[in-house]
């Protein structure tokens, strides 16, 4: 194959694994939640197979599919995005990053504090638009650093932009990620800018950034790189392998813009991996429990698929999935949810075939490394010769 479309709803669930309780998840299922929104019309992803999914038959099964499909367990102890992505790319990580329900230790602010020159507030697990509600004014009126966490992995940090240049926030959290290593690695250092006022109400926006800590082995990203092929990022996927294994990387302000991207590369003509995050599925739906605007971000990616199926050549192959679940209608937590993941190939070449419920989503990087004829050494199980 020549070219690889690899495109991650993030946080798309399919379901409660079977160990979801141990993380705190009972009966969750993304994909069902959004189904019970009258905003859900998913025909092209259906057409494709996605309700012969295993425990997916309420989206509707069909009875010729034109791709190949299965669900995916996660191997690695987590629900967050930074493992999910790293499994994904073909690195199991058999111990759970570090979390902090309640704050992260002094000696942590201290040196953030004296890195940055600024003091903190907060440092709790919040929500993230809660939080800039309770501590916006407050930092508008100390210039103090609004800190925060939540159940995954993750030091976020919150300004201003009126007031803190997005310069010196993304530099603090260059700080803090370097801070941030050893016991205390957390998956990702976030920077969360935004604006308003306390009378209107403070709003994020689009200038987040991620400082993701660097994967613990080689991935096949960095495979596809040094063996001279192109390792395309698009949204955040440069940010969750802080930079590692890609030769060219561009940004999302939205999923629209996402896909838009994603459009551009189509035209292109490279060889490689084209890898694409849509997070407002799981940033702006899933952690905000919106049944229905996370059924109708689904629908919108339904309707624009065609556009990137007619720009497929010969020996092109599109693979849709997600890193874990976020589902909108479980209101124990506003955190992710520990599930299964679906996967949709589609291409000329690919085989209609159900591949059932397979062991982890590292079988993803196993089976684009022989697509791609990549040399790469991984725990997953390439499903290659099956589907092509």
């Amino acid at each position: 194959m020549k070219r690889i479309f690899l495109i991650v709803l993030d946080s798309c669930g399919a379901g409660a694994m079977p160990d979801s309780e141990n993380f705190g998840d009972v009966g969750v299922h993304t994909l069902k939640s959004c189904a019970t929104s009258e905003k859900l019309s998913i025909p092209n992803m259906k057409k494709l197979g996605i309700g012969n999914i295993d425990g997916q038959a309420f989206l509707g099964t069909e009875a010729n599919p034109t791709g190949a499909v299965c669900r995916l367990a996660e191997r690695s102890m987590g629900k967050d995005t930074t493992i999910g992505h790293w499994e994904i790319a073909g690195v199991v990580s058999p111990e759970p990053l570090p979390t902090y329900p309640n704050g992260f230790p002094q000696e942590i602010l201290d040196a953030f504090e004296k890195a940055t020159g600024r003091g903190c507030l907060c440092n709790l697990p919040y929500s993230g638009t809660d939080v800039i509600r309770d501590y916006g004014q407050q930092q508008l009126d100390t210039g103090k650093w609004i800190i925060y966490t939540s159940a995954d992995s993750v030091f976020q940090v919150a300004a201003h932009e009126e007031l803190i240049p997005l310069e010196e926030l993304y530099d603090a959290c260059h700080k803090a990620r370097q801070i941030l290593q050893g016991k205390h690695g957390v998956g990702r250092v976030i920077a969360r800018p935004f604006v308003g006022n306390d009378k209107d109400g403070f709003q994020r926006t689009s200038n987040r950034h991620d400082y993701s800590l660097e994967p613990p082995a080689k991935t096949l990203l960095d495979a596809i790189k040094e063996q001279g092929k192109d390792s395309i990022a698009v949204g955040k996927i440069f940010d969750i392998f802080a930079g590692q294994g890609t030769t060219e990387h561009v940004y999302n302000k939205s999923n629209a813009d996402g896909m838009s991207h994603t459009l551009h590369y189509a035209q292109q003509d490279f060889e490689g991996l084209c890898f694409v995050n849509l997070v407002d599925f799981d940033m702006l739906y899933g952690h905000r429990r919106d049944i229905d605007g996370y059924a109708a971000a689904l629908t919108e990616f339904d309707t624009w698929l065609p556009k990137l199926m007619e720009m497929l050549g010969e020996d092109d192959v599109v693979m849709i999935t997600a890193d874990h679940g976020c589902d909108p209608a479980y209101t124990a937590t506003t955190d992710h949810t520990r599930e299964y993941v679906p996967l949709l190939i589609a291409g000329p070449k690919v085989r209609p075939v159900n591949l059932g419920t397979r062991k982890s989503f590292a079988d993803i990087a196993a089976t684009i490394a022989e697509l791609l004829g990549v040399a790469y050494e991984t725990t997953g199980e390439s499903f290659a010769k099956e589907i092509i």
